[in-house]
């Protein structure tokens, strides 16, 4: 039963193109419309992306991430492009374990902080035996030297529909910060169906990304970004 709870959970992260054609970022399926077939779209209260602001100081835990496994393929499902992997990769949150299912790209950033919007953001998708959420988003920054792994993977890029297959030993651990400082809060998934209850990590220090890797990904995804969302009665924690 769980592990169907997952599958159904990640279904609806791993968009099909059967699926694609019912929301879009822009025209009349746009994100204004989401709300007009996905409720929780419209009507939730914990909703992401949010603007990182006015947090409240904390002791956080430090964040466990054991990246160990490699990244197989990337997929784009018309909506994002999507990195498949293997291995062992788990985040550790408050004594359970999450698996990382897969991460995907959206370009600008949908979160900001403190009203900065950054040219990239990676969003690593992981799930509890439960089928609870956690969502590690890591942000880039246009730099002269960009992320090695980074450019690996947006050497050749796969049109909407199709995948590719990687065949260079590429790990996932390489597209995070060496710093691991994390704001912390509780939200959604930022597509429909909007799905609450996600536990968000996002990741203080920026990563460098080559300005043709940022726009190799924007040419192929075009601006995937929903708006961000009221805060409403969360509390943002650092």
């Amino acid at each position: 039963m769980k592990k169907q709870l997952i599958g159904a959970i990640l279904c609806a992260l791993a968009t099909t193109s059967a699926q694609a054609a019912e929301w879009s970022y822009q025209g009349e399926n746009g994100v204004e419309h989401w709300g007009e077939h996905f409720a929780t779209c419209g009507e939730g209260l914990n909703q992401t992306p949010i603007n990182i602001a006015n947090t409240i100081e904390a002791e956080l835990a430090p964040l466990h991430l054991d990246y160990q496994g490699k990244i197989t393929s990337i997929t784009n499902n018309g909506h994002t492009v999507q990195a498949n992997i293997s291995g062992k990769n788990e985040l550790l949150i408050d004594g359970q374990a999450f698996t990382l299912k897969q991460f995907h790209f959206h370009t600008p950033s949908e979160n900001t902080i403190n009203n900065k919007q950054f040219p990239i953001e990676v969003h690593f998708v992981h799930a509890n035996e439960a089928g609870q959420l956690a969502v590690v988003a890591v942000m880039f920054n246009t730099g002269t030297r960009g992320n090695e792994t980074l450019s690996a993977l947006t050497a050749s890029l796969p049109a909407t529909g199709e995948s590719i297959t990687l065949s260079s030993d590429l790990s996932p651990a390489d597209l995070l910060p060496r710093e691991r400082d994390y704001y912390r809060f509780n939200g959604s998934l930022t597509t429909p169906p909007c799905s609450e209850g996600v536990r968000w990590f996002v990741l203080k220090e920026p990563v460098a990304a080559g300005s043709a890797q940022e726009s190799a990904l924007s040419r192929t995804m075009g601006e995937n970004a929903r708006p961000v969302q009221p805060i409403n009665a969360r509390v943002i924690l650092e």
